[in-house]
């Protein structure tokens, strides 16, 4: 029988906390163990008693980032399972998410990663299942994607989520992605030196090297509210973002050779972080 490990890691989430575990506690499957990862500088109020689950909270009020938390709670698993569910808890889950994620990694070997539908809060589809940012994509993106949407860079890097067939991608959001516990094992888990944002996609590209593939699951689903944690930090989160997809471009385009793309990657995302706090400061001073 299929072992699984659930790891979600909190920041000032006591507001969705009982959502989380009344939808997790209603599923056709529930994980043999949970670790939940505070980096709050109090612990959670709000989890529920919940018989039949397994829950251990941890406390990081010194928040070491996302990547670190889920390693950190990973390795706090009495031993790694066989599939492991990485999440943030701003999320509902339907009674047959897990089982259908379960179902599509135990039929197909090389796929690392599995990723529901998110669903926004309004029923709409959050692009979760997205093309790596190369050069071509991550400038043109980053240049034009607040200011022209349909672009052809944006599309092509949030991809299409349309249709209920699996299907491989490049890579999946780390809101929520059941990942093997051997690929986790094998790449080291997420790098760390990500705070936040990225991260994801810097693990799924680190596991594709290896031979592994990210699987979007549409018939899979949940609803995500997104932002719970962030959205009143939002200026520092758009720095954070900005740094972050900066670290996975330079290593992606490494070594003196490509010292013009990276100065390149480096204008474009300053100018679409410049535009994207000066939305942000227009948008509040008329608030």
């Amino acid at each position: 029988m299929t072992s699984l490990g659930l790891v979600v890691v909190g920041y000032q989430s006591d507001n969705v906390w009982p959502g989380f575990f009344e939808s997790i506690a209603h599923s056709s499957v529930v994980p043999d163990q949970i670790v939940v990862v505070e980096n709050s500088p109090s612990l959670p109020s709000s989890i529920p008693p919940l018989p039949g689950l397994s829950i251990t909270v941890l406390h990081r009020p010194d928040n070491p980032g996302y990547g670190a938390s889920a390693n950190h709670g990973v390795a706090e698993l009495a031993k790694i399972p066989d599939l492991i569910v990485i999440c943030n808890p701003d999320i509902v889950w339907q009674p047959h998410t897990l089982e259908t994620l379960i179902k599509e990694m135990e039929s197909r070997p090389t796929v690392g990663f599995a990723g529901p539908r998110l669903l926004n809060t309004d029923g709409s589809t959050y692009p979760s299942a997205r093309a790596f940012p190369g050069i071509r994509i991550g400038i043109g993106h980053a240049l034009f994607g607040d200011m022209w949407k349909t672009n052809p860079w944006t599309t092509r890097y949030l991809g299409t989520q349309e249709g209920i067939e699996p299907r491989i991608v490049d890579w999946l959001s780390g809101a929520c992605v059941m990942v093997r516990g051997e690929t986790f094992t094998a790449i080291g888990g997420f790098d760390e030196g990500y705070f936040m944002f990225v991260e994801d996609v810097d693990l799924c590209f680190r596991a594709k090297k290896q031979g592994w593939r990210s699987l979007f699951v549409p018939r899979a689903s949940l609803t995500h509210s997104g932002a719970h944690s962030t959205g009143p930090r939002m200026a520092e989160m758009v720095k954070a973002h900005h740094q972050s997809m900066r670290k996975f471009l330079f290593h992606l385009y490494e070594g003196p050779l490509y010292w013009p793309i990276r100065e390149a990657i480096r204008a474009g995302l300053w100018v679409r972080s410049v535009i994207a706090r000066l939305r942000y400061v227009r948008s509040h001073s008329e608030n």
